[in-house]
């Protein structure tokens, strides 16, 4: 049996868990009912073979989470929405889009989400920096205030998200999808108790990806030096993919490597962890669990783990 690594995310009261070619999403109706749905979804790096080289594929495989981020985030919400009327936008998009409207409206509001996240997490802070270029002379040593506006941007911005309860709860579903996470791959069966055990962080995670992005963006910078404020925003717009690339392959490496280094490397972002991840409780343990179990099958895993018969 082939090892698994599999990856998720916490949605409106539950979890999606992906697990290479088939994810699912778990969510906690408002009944108290587990509603489970589960989808094929062949990955890019399998449909262009561009997309598997190093680097290259760190880009694909970001706006692919950040896609299927949105579907499943938005398909969660339906069972908590209240009942809207449909408005006129609503009923153009059908028309030109049928029955591709709402992927359609997905892909929009990923490109809204990656602008929004552009312009706070990167030109706000080299707009910033700008601002001392009279006062400090040395590129240096302004690209690496910029990089620190950039962690106190983000930080606030996680701290003051996390004052909503709605938040809250996401956060702790998170925790309780990293719990499942770290107890399956320490070869636990998958039980609330079980799960409950472990950790509530994880090398692999998304919040540890972002963190990495802004201190490789750091270095990235250093070595972009330019005058013209116009020149500097365009660079850090055009060099997003670049470091996403490089930070995509340090996360992978972290995650299948075990060694004292890495482990001090992946500290940031596992600290960084402590905000976006809060403590779950069992019910949302046994979400995450049915989330897992919709793409596999966990117990002849386990089986073949323990006996030795996973291939890598």
């Amino acid at each position: 049996m082939k090892k698994v690594r599999i990856g998720g995310q916490a949605v409106i009261e539950g979890v999606m868990m992906r697990n290479y070619d088939k994810y699912a999403v778990a969510v906690r109706k408002p009944d108290k009912t587990i509603d489970v749905m589960t989808q094929e979804y062949l990955p890019l790096g399998e449909r262009v073979a561009l997309f598997k080289i190093p680097f290259i594929r760190g880009i694909f495989n970001f706006v692919e989470s950040l896609v299927i981020g949105m579907r499943t985030l938005t398909y969660s919400a339906e069972f908590y929405e209240e009942e809207e009327q449909e408005t006129a936008a609503d009923k153009v998009m059908q028309k030109m889009f049928k029955e591709k409207a709402e992927s359609v409206i997905n892909f929009i509001t990923v490109l809204i989400a990656i602008a929004i996240a552009i312009g706070l997490f990167m030109l706000l802070p080299a707009f910033l920096v700008q601002l001392l270029d009279n006062v400090i002379i040395n590129h240096y040593i302004l690209a690496v205030i910029e990089g620190l506006l950039r962690m106190l941007i983000f930080l606030g911005y996680v701290v003051l998200i996390s004052q909503m309860e709605d938040i809250r709860r996401t956060f702790m579903y998170h925790g309780a999808e990293h719990k499942t996470i770290n107890c399956l791959e320490a070869g636990d069966d998958l039980t609330p108790e079980n799960v409950m055990k472990h950790s509530r962080y994880h090398k692999r995670c998304g919040t540890s990806f972002i963190f990495v992005v802004m201190i490789i963006s750091i270095i990235v910078f250093m070595f972009i030096n330019t005058p013209s404020t116009w020149l500097r925003m365009l660079y850090r717009v055009l060099l997003v993919p670049v470091i996403a690339g490089i930070s995509y392959e340090f996360i992978m490496l972290a995650g299948r490597n075990d060694s004292k280094l890495m482990s001090i490397l992946s500290k940031p972002g596992m600290w960084v962890q402590r905000l976006t991840t809060k403590e779950p409780d069992l019910d949302m343990a046994e979400v995450a669990i049915a989330s897992v179990e919709a793409v596999l099958d966990w117990r002849t895993y386990l089986d073949a783990m323990r006996n030795g018969r996973l291939e890598k």
